[in-house]
Parts: structure tokens; C-alpha cells; sequence
């Protein structure tokens, strides 16, 4: 895990005012993506396409949060994949849109011994994961429904209506 937080995993690619992204996040991912974004200044959409997770929690916090502050907005197109980290981060768009067919999945994360849903809810362990949802939904509801969906080792595609049911979206499914 230490040697794939040490590289550049992530890739980045400018296309006119969109900024689209491949990989896992990792402690790399946001000097990569300010460094883009310094370059180019007009991008408003972060477009995730596939993007797994991520390797370091803090660094995509930190990055999400960064996305938010910048006023972008997030998109996933008909064949994008994101799961874990990489749905925290589609979360942070002002403006969040999908296309059909774009995968959502989801599951509990883990401190390496213990899954979040084995933690009692009021746990001081939830607290920054469900504040970071909290912050960008309004509520903590689909925090909640993130620990309980899948183990940390598995995974659960959204289903469109769990999508809208949880306010991942801003407009309708393209």
C-alpha cells in the first residue's frame, strides 16, 4: 500500500472545460490535480470515468473538499466506474449529473481490523467520514446507508433509484 501512495497513479486529462480522471486516488492525486488546475483555470467538471477508490482517505477528503471550494461540478458518463473513495469524491461536485449506465458502488470502510458497521453509531470512528457526507448532501443519511450496503471487502452497485433516493444527483439521470 506505502510503495502505490509513493507514484502517480491517477491520471489527469484536459478536454476544453472538463477535467476527466482515471485511477485511484492516492497521497499524490490532489498536488496532481492542483497543479492541473492552476494550469487551466477555465475547467468547471471534474469528469470521474473509472476510479476505484482511493489509497488515502485524507487525501481525498482533502481533495474533495477542494473540488467543492472551487465550485466544480462532477459527471459521470455512460461507461464510468467509481466506487468507495471515488463516490466521496463524485459528492463534492456543486452540480452532480450521470449518465445511464454509469456504475455507483459502494461499501463500509475499515480501520484494517474493524468494519464501520460493527461500530456502535455513535462511535467517534464515524465521525469524519459521515461529517464529509453530511457537508455535501445536506444530511448524513447516505453515510449511513454506505456502511450497511456492502463489507468493506465487497462492494454494492447502486441501484438508479437508490441514486435518487439518496440525493447523489443534482438533475435527473441523463
Amino acid at each position: 500500500m506505502a510503495v502505490l501512495n509513493s507514484f502517480e497513479i491517477t491520471e489527469f486529462e484536459v478536454r476544453n472545460d472538463e477535467l476527466w480522471m482515471n485511477g485511484e486516488i492516492n497521497s499524490k492525486t490532489l498536488d496532481q490535480f492542483n497543479e492541473v488546475m492552476e494550469a487551466n483555470p477555465d475547467i468547471t467538471t471534474l469528469v470521474e470515468e473509472v476510479v476505484p477508490g482511493s489509497l488515502d482517505d485524507e487525501t481525498m477528503i482533502e481533495l474533495a473538499y477542494e473540488v467543492r471550494q472551487r465550485g466544480l461540478n462532477t459527471r459521470l458518463i455512460s461507461n464510468s466506474a467509481i466506487d468507495s473513495g471515488g463516490v466521496d469524491l463524485f459528492l463534492a461536485g456543486v452540480e452532480r449529473t450521470m449518465e445511464d449506465g454509469a456504475h455507483i458502488g459502494v461499501h463500509s470502510w475499515s480501520d484494517g481490523f474493524t468494519d464501520a458497521a460493527e461500530f456502535p453509531r455513535d462511535a467517534p470512528e464515524h465521525e469524519a467520514n459521515r461529517k464529509y457526507i453530511e457537508d455535501m448532501l445536506g444530511d448524513d443519511e447516505f453515510y449511513w446507508f454506505t456502511i450497511y450496503a456492502a463489507p468493506a471487502d465487497d462492494i454494492h452497485p447502486m441501484t438508479n433509484d437508490e441514486i435518487v433516493e439518496y440525493g447523489l444527483l443534482t438533475a435527473p439521470i441523463e
